[in-house]
């Protein structure tokens, strides 16, 4: 969320995708209708805290900061109440500062299957959530629509139990108990965590009941993988002496649990490990963006095609293309990103195992990590083939070569500690030598990129503190480089060229 998007949402009105909640001190059962209702037509933004005007626009009012914790508590317990919600959504409300006031939003990305709230199915009718539980025409069409889109949710009546690697589950358990305790999975038997995630269904419409595509991407031998989807394979690539060609490959055909593993090991082996020092923990930002890079393309890919996915390896980058269903055509930025699930079974397993976020984190966390890494950014292309670029090559850095005739380099991270690293080692270093005249260029750099850039997205990118960054504003208008424009709230900075 930016002030410019959440100005653009509050002007243009609610309507199918949009939706105002007062809920100053509180959640009230209209927010999960709407959930629901999201989930079952286009998906949509909720934004607590703002009331409609008469007008039809949208007014900021604030929810109560010390309410914030139980709303958010709330939220996420309702959704996973199968009593209340059913399947169970994984998503949280975020904060948002606004002027003086906060605000909570949450983006409801479209479900695979037909969401229930309380036992009622709620359909969006432009600004209005409807119930439509007794109107079987109405439920039909969103069955229609939702069976349409996903291929995931193929059923295989044939698929049994022998032809997936069950024996993969005690992992998948431990991955989510790692993630939460108290998971929901921790007591199921086998079967019951297929159906809890999804994997294991039953149509209703036609009869067909059994394990969906979804479950045998997840845990299919690779054998029965190739009978359900012929074009399945990921075609990894190392290449580094021979640019022509290759030095290293890979081809992955092996399920997707057991592919991020195998994609995961290939970056590493072919790239340098970075510690950094974020909040004041060590972080593998290699790791990091690995991740992100992986989860994207096994699972945020369409699997009816036999166009192969692929991910390359070079010296200075990393980039994969695999086919998309595209909802746009063109670059993806993260102020004009709406997150659209492409397979929500898929995506919501690799969540609850900790190999992904939620939805439309990995475009927010890949900027993050990549300029933490290389001073870069990475690029997203939306179109019928779905293509990602991080570049790896440093900017700002010192190169050396040790006695060992290894290369060593050193760079500043966003929170001005200095980190070294060593080729296949995992040396840190730190320290505090940072200029404050490298803050104020990266201030004038981030403005010179986003006019109307906030503070406090100037203090997530330089890594420094809020009160610091207001000190740089104050001390670069004073000097007159920058100046601002309009007011705090829906004005922009000028560069003083």
């Amino acid at each position: 969320m930016t002030t410019e998007k959440l100005e653009e949402m509050l002007q243009a009105g609610e309507g199918f995708t949009v939706e105002y909640k007062e809920c100053v001190n509180g959640l009230n059962n209209s927010v999960f209708e709407t959930v629901c209702s999201f989930s079952n037509r286009y998906g949509g933004h909720i934004i607590l805290g703002v009331k409609e005007t008469e007008d039809h626009k949208g007014r900021v009012i604030g929810v109560n900061p010390k309410c914030i914790v139980d709303m958010k508590n709330n939220f996420v317990n309702v959704l996973n109440n199968p009593q209340k919600m059913s399947p169970s959504l994984y998503l949280n409300l975020e904060e948002f500062d606004y002027g003086d006031k906060k605000i909570l939003w949450v983006y409801v990305p479209v479900s695979s299957q037909i969401e229930l709230c309380g036992g009622r199915i709620y359909d969006r009718n432009n600004d209005a959530d409807q119930d439509i539980t007794t109107s079987s025409d109405l439920v039909s069409n969103i069955s229609n629509r939702k069976s349409k889109t996903y291929t995931e949710r193929i059923i295989f009546p044939y698929c049994t139990k022998e032809h997936l690697k069950m024996e993969m589950i005690p992992r998948v358990k431990t991955l989510a108990l790692n993630r939460n305790e108290n998971h929901p999975w921790k007591d199921m038997d086998d079967m019951e965590l297929m159906k809890s995630a999804g994997l294991y269904e039953e149509d209703i419409m036609t009869g067909k009941k059994g394990f969906n595509l979804a479950a045998i991407l997840l845990f299919g031998k690779p054998e029965v993988i190739r009978s359900c989807v012929p074009g399945y394979k990921t075609d990894a690539i190392y290449r580094a002496e021979n640019m022509d060609r290759y030095d290293d490959r890979l081809i992955v055909e092996e399920n997707l649990i057991e592919s991020y593993d195998l994609l995961m090991n290939f970056i590493a082996k072919h790239t340098n490990d970075k510690f950094f020092l974020i909040d004041n923990v060590s972080v593998s930002v290699r790791n990091a963006i690995a991740r992100e890079i992986v989860s994207n393309i096994l699972v945020h890919r369409e699997f009816s095609t036999a166009f192969p996915a692929k991910l390359v390896v070079e010296p200075d980058k990393i980039y994969t293309e695999n086919w998309n269903r595209a909802q746009r055509v063109g670059r993806i930025e993260p102020q004009n990103f709406t997150p659209y699930p492409k397979n929500p079974v898929l995506a919501n397993f690799f969540v609850n195992i900790g190999y992904a976020d939620s939805l439309g984190s990995g475009v927010r966390n890949l900027y993050k990590y990549t300029k933490i890494y290389s001073g870069g950014e990475p690029d997203f292309e939306e179109g019928d083939v779905f293509k990602l670029t991080v570049p790896l090559k440093e900017r700002n850095e010192s190169e050396r070569v040790d006695d060992n005739g290894t290369k060593t380099c050193t760079k500043v991270g966003t929170n001005g500690t200095k980190v070294g690293t060593k080729s296949g080692t995992n040396d840190t270093k730190t320290g505090t030598d940072v200029h404050e005249e490298d803050i104020e260029a990266k201030i004038v750099e981030l403005i010179r990129e986003n006019k109307k850039i906030t503070q406090k997205e100037m203090q997530e990118q330089t890594g420094t503190s809020l009160r610091s960054i207001k000190r740089y504003i104050s001390k670069l208008q004073s000097d007159g480089v920058i100046k601002r424009v309009g007011s705090s709230r829906s004005g922009y900075w000028e560069i003083n060229e």
